[in-house]
């Protein structure tokens, strides 16, 4: 097993995957868009403090409202682009996608539907989880005996700042045909507004 959020955005792994193995199964978590990329401004502001604006980042152009979605954390959430070059080298078939939302609101749920994917017996159930209200998410109960629960990192569940509800708005707009185009490409109605 390997990991990292990078994968699925980086334009050259597709192939490099493919090539060492064809037949692998893929798990891609994915989440509102419009939430993800505040959660991206958010770890961007912990380590830069100084940078501008969400707001401003957002836009080529406020005045014309005119998205910028060459700043990565608005480029990530355009999924249908980069599942393209996925689906180039992977029928759908071997690749799982993880409600991101559901994760954290059914976690047992939705590790049941990945264990399916996988084909292993569903051992993970909801016996293993406690929701953290300080985070905002659950964590995974250690087996009787062993250490503390294992809950995410520091740098997980950080306050997003508030938002402009109108730059919101106006994400939605922009983000509707992507996630549209994203649920039909993957079979599956993620139900971001």
């Amino acid at each position: 097993m390997e990991k990292t959020p990078r994968y699925f955005v980086t334009a050259e792994t597709p192939a490099r995957i493919h090539a060492m193995s064809r037949e692998i199964k893929l798990i891609v978590v994915v989440r509102d868009p419009i939430t993800r990329a505040i959660s991206d401004y958010t770890q961007i502001i912990s380590k830069t403090p100084d940078i501008p604006s969400f707001e401003n980042l957002t836009f080529k152009n406020r005045t014309t409202g005119q998205i910028n979605s060459l700043w990565s954390p608005i480029w990530i959430g355009m999924y249908a682009q980069h599942l393209e070059r996925w689906l180039a080298y992977f029928p759908l078939s071997q690749i799982h996608f993880v409600h991101g939302e559901r994760l954290i609101s059914d976690p047992a749920g939705e590790l049941g539907r990945v264990q399916d994917f996988l084909g292993l017996q569903r051992i993970i159930t909801d016996k293993h989880f406690y929701f953290n209200k300080t985070k905002g998410f659950p964590c995974l109960k250690k087996p009787e005996g062993s250490s503390k629960p294992h809950c995410l990192g520091k740098t997980k569940g950080r306050t997003h700042p508030k938002i402009d509800p109108e730059v919101i708005q106006r994400l939605r707009d922009f983000y509707q045909p992507h996630n549209r185009k994203f649920y039909q490409m993957a079979g599956q109605d993620f139900g971001w507004q």
